[in-house]
């Protein structure tokens, strides 16, 4: 008799299943400059000016024709020059005042810095030579005209922003954020400051995937309804996922997607919809289920995912494929894999290879290396908040103190 279950599937496997049955969403809106940071542009940005305008000095000093600059023999300042204002055409053998941004005088080829002269009486002494184009910055050396500066799919950063208002644009096309409809499941669980630590139940716990999940997709650029907790019954689970799929792109839930007698998620999902249930080589995390809710027959249906309960399983499981998947919906094109890793050293050793794929919470050191936080258990949610990343170990590897290992920062996520 066969005992085994089902074959594990790979991590590739999975992030390639969840990114084909994910599309673009396709919904679209403006968002002013101010409110851009994080969103994934839905429209190109094409440059309708050059930037900068024209030649400009990069420091405080003097606009001159270096030919004509020649150690300890002076010229007169003809003009003054600052940033906003226009400058008239450079006379010969004179030199223009000139500070930093301000636009360079006609017949001008570099800039000498201030204090490589001796300030007279309207004039100035030279103390160094000067070399034609030094600290002048050229019109359109940042952005040519017509140039395209910002990508459709792009996810927009403080400096991306920067740059669009650098160009003139007040407002970004941007893809609206997804809507994602949070639940989880468990009688066992209470919400905090409902009930005081003294007073919980014997096997009750506080519930903290609502809050990790919840700001982990807050970050992702989600609008997130808290659905709360749902009562371990069918019944209740089938019309919490019914009324959900009626305003939401994606429904996201922790525990109850395995096969216990009290886990309803599974069956009700399949009532309205269809469902998969995975199991992931990885570790942390391995029960990951996927499907699709109508809130009836013929209506949009709703994206499904269910996470294991565990709080380092789920939160580890979001980064590693909901985080992806996320990203598909948003039509972005970029950050649809794991990160890309950093070779650094461990300074640690972790010799208990393990059949699957390992993702350690990992922090660096004053060092330059790795430490391991000593508790690796799925539970223990301290190790998520201390730790700066994750090494990606393969399957049946020990480490060794010193040994070179892919390390994969939090922060790639955003987290």
């Amino acid at each position: 008799m066969n005992t085994r279950g089902p074959a594990l599937m790979t991590l590739e496997e999975a992030l390639q299943r969840v990114l084909d049955a994910a599309a673009p969403l396709g919904r679209r809106e403006f968002v002013p400059l101010l409110q851009a940071d994080g969103r994934v542009l839905a429209q190109d940005v094409v440059s309708e000016l050059q930037v900068p305008p024209n030649d400009n000095s990069a420091m405080d000093g003097y606009a001159v024709r270096a030919a004509e600059v020649v150690v300890g023999q002076s010229a007169t300042v003809s003009q003054r020059i600052a940033a906003g204002h226009a400058a008239s055409p450079l006379l010969p053998s004179t030199c223009a005042r000139i500070f930093t941004g301000a636009p360079m005088p006609a017949g001008a080829d570099a800039v000498v810095m201030q204090e490589d002269v001796e300030a007279l009486d309207g004039q100035v002494r030279w103390l160094k030579p000067a070399t034609p184009g030094t600290h002048v910055r050229r019109a359109g050396e940042d952005v040519a005209l017509g140039a395209l500066v910002l990508r459709a799919g792009d996810r927009l950063t403080p400096a991306g922003v920067g740059l669009a208002a650098s160009l003139g644009v007040a407002q970004l096309c941007v893809a609206q954020r997804p809507r994602v409809a949070l639940l989880t499941t468990g009688d066992e669980l209470v919400m905090p400051g409902t009930t005081a630590p003294r007073d919980m139940a014997p096997g009750h716990i506080y519930n903290s995937n609502r809050f990790v999940l919840s700001s982990l997709l807050q970050r992702l650029g989600c609008e997130v309804s808290d659905l709360g907790n749902v009562p371990d019954s069918r019944d209740a689970t089938v019309a919490a996922l019914r009324d959900a799929a009626q305003h939401h792109d994606l429904i996201l839930s922790s525990g109850g997607v395995s096969v216990g007698e009290e886990d309803h998620v599974k069956p009700a999902v399949q009532a309205l919809g269809s469902l998969d249930l995975w199991q992931v080589a990885m570790k942390p995390g391995k029960p990951f289920a996927l499907g699709r809710v109508r809130a009836k027959e013929g209506a949009p249906a709703c994206h499904f995912i269910g996470l294991p309960g565990n709080p380092v399983s789920s939160w580890a499981t979001l980064l590693l494929l909901v985080h992806p998947f996320v990203r598909r919906l948003q039509g972005a094109s970029t950050g649809l894999g794991l990160p890309t890793p950093l070779a650094l050293p461990a300074h640690f050793d972790w010799p208990r290879a393990d059949k699957r794929r390992e993702f350690l919470r990992v922090r660096r050191n004053a060092q330059g290396g790795l430490d391991v936080f000593p508790n690796q258990s799925s539970g223990v949610l301290t190790s998520a908040f201390w730790a700066d990343g994750l090494v990606d170990n393969p399957a049946g590897t020990t480490i060794a103190h010193g040994q070179t290992v892919h390390y994969l920062p939090l922060a790639d996520w955003g987290v």
